[in-house]
């Protein structure tokens, strides 16, 4: 938050903590005027500071509780392959998370399922289908002490 000011970087954390904060309650926490809290929301917005939000589920409560961290390892690392790789996950409903890693992988998927038969079939139908998926080491997540992702 570097570029951010102090009342800019005190907007954005009560805003993490919780998006759906009033604005008079959000100009209290900050110690701005509700017009002058509301004029800097909508700066970082335009300005793509706050790019959006999200409402925060209980995966379980939704099928999703199975959590499993997925490291990725490519046959082929031109741009064309990489692209597929990434298209190929865009378009898979149990990868939540998909970012290109440097170091021994060249892909971290968090992938949600409802349970580890379903991540079974997730690992063997999908991810094992796609032509340039070369390896695929899976951490399955038992617990998230903190967990401050929104």
């Amino acid at each position: 938050m570097s570029d951010l000011d102090a009342i800019d970087a005190r907007i954005v954390r009560e805003l993490r903590r919780d998006g759906r904060i009033a604005n008079l309650r959000l100009a209290e926490r900050v110690g701005l005027s509700p017009s002058a809290t509301l004029r800097r929301v909508d700066a970082l917005e335009r300005r793509g500071v706050i790019r959006g939000y999200r409402a925060v589920l209980d995966a379980g409560k939704v099928g999703r509780g199975h959590v499993v961290y997925v490291m990725v390892g490519l046959s082929d690392h031109s741009k064309a392959a990489q692209r597929a790789f990434e298209a190929a996950m865009a378009r898979t409903p149990e990868v939540v998370e998909c970012h290109s890693t440097a170091g021994t992988f060249d892909y971290l998927l968090r992938v949600e399922t409802p349970d580890l038969p379903a991540y079974k079939v997730f690992h063997d139908d999908v991810l094992g289908t796609v032509p340039t998926v070369r390896s695929i080491t899976s951490v399955i997540v038992m617990e998230s002490p903190k967990d401050e992702r929104a």
